[in-house]
């Protein structure tokens, strides 16, 4: 089963159909809004609709000159406006992008400039270290670096955008009637882990367009809605999400940081932001806090009680009920899209009851990214919806329970791994994409991951234990900041597998709750948890095994935990 139809799209062949479209529809309405710091002024600029093109054909008219077109121009920095610009500049003349981490070190940098053949860098001058280190290490083919800002020594964004200005002036429209290939490789994206690990995923405009457009029938994402890009747009989800909310008519802000989460929430009156699981919790671990310190949290339970029996009689009173915690979230907050690894249904259900409409979806770099996804007319807490309108979806090699390995096909599934014909050979078969990723459908045809294949725990009497279902209920302890389930050999049966857990304690809420306690105090009081948890589940699922630490789980820049260095690590002890 797929989604249905709630909303009307276009559906378009490429990206430049797409804005030029957006373009025609949105003119005058802000795309961006841009934030000027000087010392202790601050003012905001408007980016609209009609800017945005006129600026991107500016910057792209100069890359033809530059001889770029063909070209493969990689993009290194923060989420910002030039980032964009940079961007779509290379989709619309049909130049290969190549959305670069900027959290990676120095060798992980080069190396994926070296694999990508890269012919220029734009960078943000924040990176600069690494951009000179690189140069002076002359071992990349990159001609031209282009700093995102004014640079002594360098070529710059405002530099070149003013040139290509008079370039049009002068009738050049080289850039301009450019055709595009729809169907050929246009995005270039490494995928999370260490240099060895990550894999260049080929995509084409084509797998980004009509990832579009299947968002498009079916969220209830509006043209008055402001978004803040959170999420970073080298990753898949932020750079695809950016373009949907181009496609909308959206207006986008861009964060000063995680810290300031809260604040420009409220700056910019936000309605919409797209997330990581982390990202949606953390925020949901603070409303829960900021509720319980002031000793209203069996007065918000009830408050919830007597909303979702009105609800069921079509009565809407959450605005006004929740109004002093919709506040705190800048007021103007009402749908929240949460992707990237499994949510916590208690936290998409706690949402959902404050007024704040909660979705997840499910999807990976090779897909473009989305599969599938609830939407406001299809939720269920925990699922992961249904397959996206132009979205196949099977399942295969099914457990008795029905969980089986996720298979796709559709228009959004990549061109292959970049110079890696073993590696797509063995996730491509038959034009089917095998996702790694086990789930099982439910009765009235919800998706449900179950967990990754290569994650899951099999103890010797062949029960399976997927580590996501008891991290999900172990993460919402107060006193856990993130943890990782993994088996352990058994001392006393060397075949088998004891369940562990490594838990981060949140250092805060410890110093809060327990200020004058020992490790050896905490260890205990958590590890009593545990066991409270541990009769929540089958025997064979109990935790028999605990590590406590203050310290932050090892991460990909995109806040995944690598699963296999962490046990590594823990094994090695």
């Amino acid at each position: 089963m797929s989604q249905e139809k709630y909303f009307e799209a276009t559906e378009f062949e490429n990206i430049k159909e797409l804005i030029y479209n957006a373009v025609q529809k949105y003119n005058n309405e802000t795309a961006f809004i841009i934030k000027h710091k000087e010392e202790k002024e601050v003012t905001y600029e408007n980016i609209t609709y009609n800017k945005l093109l006129e600026e991107v054909n500016c910057l792209g008219t100069k890359f033809y000159d530059l001889g770029y077109e063909n070209k493969r121009v990689s993009i290194v920095g923060r989420n910002s406006y030039e980032w964009v610009m940079t961007h779509l500049a290379n989709l619309l003349g049909g130049m290969v992008s190549i959305p670069l981490d900027k959290e990676l070190q120095v060798d992980e940098l080069e190396s994926c400039l070296i694999r990508s053949q890269a012919d220029v860098l734009v960078f943000d001058e924040k990176y600069i270290e690494n951009i000179e280190e690189i140069k002076k290490r002359g071992n990349v083919k990159v001609k031209d670096y282009i700093c995102m800002n004014e640079k002594e020594g360098y070529l710059s964004i405002p530099q070149l955008k003013q040139q290509g200005k008079e370039l049009l002036e002068q009738g050049n429209k080289n850039y301009i009637g450019a055709k595009i290939d729809s169907y050929k490789m246009n995005i270039l994206l490494f995928t999370s882990g260490t240099t060895s690990q990550s894999k260049a995923v080929m995509l084409s405009q084509n797998n980004i367009a009509s990832n579009v457009y299947s968002m498009q029938l079916v969220e209830d994402i509006r043209k008055e809605d402001v978004n803040i890009a959170f999420l970073p747009f080298h990753h898949i989800f932020g750079s695809t999400c950016m373009i949907v909310m181009l496609a909308f008519g959206v207006t986008t802000a861009f964060p000063d940081g995680l810290r300031y989460i809260a604040q420009n929430l409220k700056e910019y009156k936000v309605s919409i932001f797209v997330g990581v699981p982390l990202l949606v919790e953390t925020i949901y671990k603070r409303i829960e806090q900021g509720v319980a310190k002031k000793g209203k949290t069996k007065v918000v339970a009830f408050a919830k009680k007597i909303s979702n029996f009105l609800l069921k009689l079509h009565i809407d009173i959450r605005k006004k009920l929740f109004k002093e915690i919709l506040n705190e979230l800048g007021g103007s907050l009402r749908f929240v899209i949460s992707g990237g690894a499994p949510l916590d249904k208690k936290v998409s259900q706690g949402f959902n009851e404050l007024g704040i409409h909660v979705v997840q979806g499910y999807g990976l770099t090779e897909t473009s990214p989305v599969i599938a996804a609830e939407n406001y007319k299809k939720m269920k807490y925990g699922s992961i919806g249904f397959p996206m309108e132009n979205v196949q979806i099977e399942l295969c090699n099914q457990d008795k329970e029905g969980i089986g390995e996720i298979r796709v096909k559709g228009p959004n599934v990549m061109l292959g791994y970049y110079e890696n014909e073993e590696a797509t050979n063995e996730v491509l078969k038959d034009g089917w994409f095998y996702t790694g990723d086990l789930a099982y459908f439910d009765q009235e045809g919800y998706l449900f991951l179950a967990g990754r294949k290569k994650d899951m725990i099999v103890l010797k009497n062949g029960k399976k234990v997927f580590p996501d279902e008891i991290e999900t209920i172990i993460n919402r302890m107060e006193e856990v900041s993130e943890c990782i389930v993994y088996g352990i050999p058994n001392k006393e049966d060397k075949n088998d597998l004891k369940l562990s857990v490594k838990i981060v304690y949140d250092k805060e809420v410890v110093k809060e709750k327990y200020p004058n306690m020992t490790q050896e105090e905490l260890q205990e009081i958590i590890w009593q948890k545990i066991k409270e948890i541990n009769k929540t589940f089958p025997p064979y699922k109990y935790i028999k095994n605990m590590v406590l630490t203050d310290q932050e789980l090892i991460k990909t820049t995109t806040k995944k935990v690598k699963r296999n260095e962490e046990i590594k690590k823990l094994l090695e002890k």
